[in-house]
Formats: C-alpha cells, sequence, structure tokens
C-alpha cells in the first residue's frame, strides 16, 4: 500500500502575514528581521518575501548586507506574537484532516494521509482543499509536496512554490531527485556539501547511480542514510509535536558589540528563562547543553558539557551556561551574539524522578 504523506509548508511566512495585514505590501519587497539603520543595523534577515529574493536577499543574511542590496525594501521587525496566533490557526486546519499530524516548526507540518486518500489524483484534490480553506480561512498561501516518504515530501513541498502543489509517486522518486543538487537532501549543508563534492558526489543521481555497499564503504552510516533516502525507503512515521525534535535553542544579537559580562549573562538568562518556557510546555527533556557565543569579527564559537541524565532545570543549566562563559571572559574580546541550545531531548515520564534530585542539588 502506497503512502501519501504530505509536507504542507507556509510561503514567506512572516512576510505572507504582514502583507496580509498591510495590502499595501503587495508586489513589494517585506523583510523581516533586525532594523536595517540604513545599512549599519546589526543582526539578521529573519525571511522575506520573494520579491526581496530577486534582490539576492534570504534568510540569515546580515541586515547590513540585505540593506545594500535592497535600500528600498519594506523592513519589518518580527510581530511574533500575531505569527504564532496565524500558525495556530494553520496547524488547527491541518490538523483536522487527519489524526496522523505532525507539526515540526512555526510554519511547517506533516500530515499522513494514506488512509484519507483512494489515489494520489485524491491526494491532490485534498492537498487543494487545504490551500483553498487556509487561503479563505488565514489569508495566507502554503505550498504541499505529496510523497510515500517524508524527505521526498519536504523536498516536494519546495519544488513549486509558492502556492504549489507538487506529487511524487514512489515510481517516479529517482526520475524527480536525479538531476537536483544533493543539498536538496534535508540534512546536507554546505559543509557536508564540500565533503560529498570531494568524493565526486555533486548531483542526487550519483548517489542513486551507486550502490549501497559502496555507499557504506565511502560514507559509513551517513552513506546508508543518504542512500536509503533518494531510493524512497526512509520509513519514518508522521509522530506527534516533539517526538522527534533533535534541540531546543534560542540565540540574541547585541544592538552593539558589549564588553559588559554583566549584560551578556543578562542575555543569557533571558535566553534560557525562554527556552525552558517552552521545554517545560511540552514536557522536554535535555542531556547535553551548549553555549553558543560570537565575537567581534564575527568569530563564532560553541561549548558543551553533557549530562549523565536527562534533567529538566534551568538553575543547572545557566550554572554550566556560566562556567562555559569563563574561557571567552578572559579573551577580553567584545560579544556580539550569544546563544543556548538543549539537545539529546527526551520525553519520558520517567526521568521526573531524575529531575526532582536535580532540583535538589542546583
Amino acid at each position: 500500500m502506497e503512502r501519501y504523506i504530505f509536507h504542507c509548508d507556509l510561503d514567506c511566512f512572516f512576510a505572507a502575514v504582514e502583507i496580509r495585514d498591510n495590502p499595501e505590501y503587495e508586489e513589494k519587497p517585506v523583510i523581516i528581521g533586525a532594523d536595517p539603520k540604513e545599512g549599519k543595523g546589526r543582526g539578521v534577515v529573519s525571511t522575506c518575501n520573494y520579491e526581496a529574493r530577486k534582490f539576492g536577499l534570504h534568510s540569515a543574511m546580515p541586515i547590513s548586507q540585505a540593506y545594500r542590496l535592497c535600500p528600498h525594501g519594506i523592513y519589518l521587525f518580527p510581530n511574533s506574537k500575531k505569527y504564532v496566533e496565524a500558525s495556530k490557526e494553520v496547524m488547527n486546519i491541518l490538523n483536522s484532516y487527519t489524526s496522523k499530524f505532525q507539526q515540526v516548526g512555526i510554519d511547517e507540518a506533516y500530515l499522513d494521509m494514506t488512509e484519507k486518500c483512494f489515489n494520489l489524483k485524491h491526494a491532490e484534490t485534498v492537498a487543494k482543499s487545504i490551500q483553498d480553506e487556509i487561503l479563505q480561512k488565514v489569508g495566507i498561501t502554503l505550498s504541499i509536496g505529496c510523497a510515500p516518504t517524508k524527505s521526498i515530501a519536504k523536498i516536494a513541498s519546495d519544488y513549486k512554490k509558492p502556492n504549489g502543489i507538487t506529487l511524487v509517486p514512489e515510481e517516479e522518486i529517482k526520475e524527480f531527485l536525479y538531476e537536483m543538487d544533493i543539498t536538496t537532501i534535508p540534512g546536507i549543508g554546505k559543509k557536508s556539501k564540500i565533503y560529498y563534492n570531494r568524493k565526486g558526489f555533486k548531483i542526487i543521481g550519483d548517489f542513486i547511480d551507486t550502490s549501497l555497499s559502496r555507499m557504506i564503504e565511502l560514507f559509513g552510516k551517513n552513506g546508508e542514510w543518504v542512500w536509503n533516502i533518494v531510493h524512497g525507503r526512509d520509513n519514518r512515521e508522521v509522530k506527534e509535536l516533539n517526538e522527534d525534535r533533535k534541540s531546543l535553542s534560542k540565540e540574541r544579537t547585541f544592538h552593539e558589540d558589549t564588553n559588559d559580562y554583566n549584560e551578556v549573562i543578562s542575555k543569557l538568562e533571558e535566553i534560557n528563562n525562554r527556552i525552558h518556557k517552552s521545554a517545560v510546555k511540552h514536557d522536554i527533556y535535555y542531556r547535553t547543553v551548549t553555549l553558543k557565543i560570537r565575537l567581534e569579527g564575527f568569530l563564532t564559537f560553541t561549548r558543551a558539557k553533557s549530562l549523565p541524565h536527562p534533567i529538566q532545570n534551568k538553575n543547572k543549566v545557566m550554572k554550566i551556561i556560566l562556567e562555559l562563559l569563563k574561557e571567552f571572559e578572559q579573551k577580553q574580546k567584545s560579544v556580539r551574539l550569544v546563544g543556548i541550545k538543549l539537545s539529546n531531548l527526551k520525553k519520558e515520564i520517567s526521568v521526573v524522578q531524575t529531575n526532582i534530585l536535580n532540583y535538589m542539588n542546583p
């Protein structure tokens, strides 16, 4: 029985919400992120619409660079409350189509529609109904990929953006993927691309044409993982929110580089408190705590500490972060950005007892 997995991805989500609420922004470059301050601003682009992307803008680009490329754009500071409300509306609609629903971010989700769709044509009809309902009720668009696996569905949702529907039946997976760059595969980024390129793998077809044994010989477990994805053998299920989440993280950029470590610590405490609101809300525990710090000159470092048992203790985390921070206080360099990541996540009742003990011994 062929599976019908939908990956639903909202198009330029933050910018789309702003354009919905401000029709005069339609067909103009809209950039959500830090204040550019006429090219002297700090921070990065959070997201931008397709009009802005025509000028070379993209997510995570320094806002100062974005302004140089597109000084006439509409620059807006993120309105988190408004985006969260719009996301909830969308996710409630998506969840109404199937009980097998997995939200994986504020703007994307998976639906397992295998038991709801009779065939691929029916899956396309359902996908169009989802798009129409969200446009009518929330006022924004999304793109949908439908495939037998989560990984191929995610690739497909990006294929015809914006407001597209892409269906990939099992027998067409290899043909669909063959000419795509290897970075199209979720999990292969700029750094790992270099690693694969050195071995002669540039397009997904290079993976498809290589035997499983050779992939394992060249790349070990990563080779097996890639081979399974491109051959449609990703059997991961659509799960409840956070079941397969890999980390919780937040970071903040200072308005100006700072030498004041009291200010740095205050910002880290703020980040830690916000992360733990999410951890408590979703009953998430973690074993690894990571400090991210960017110094003047864009020098970026990470330092981590792993614990023997999962915890959910913000006091313990802050103590670890302060220990990791000491190394950088000695460097006597100004700080541009700080962040905290909690990883090696668990969502188990059995760790609660450990958590209580950790609170007793902060």
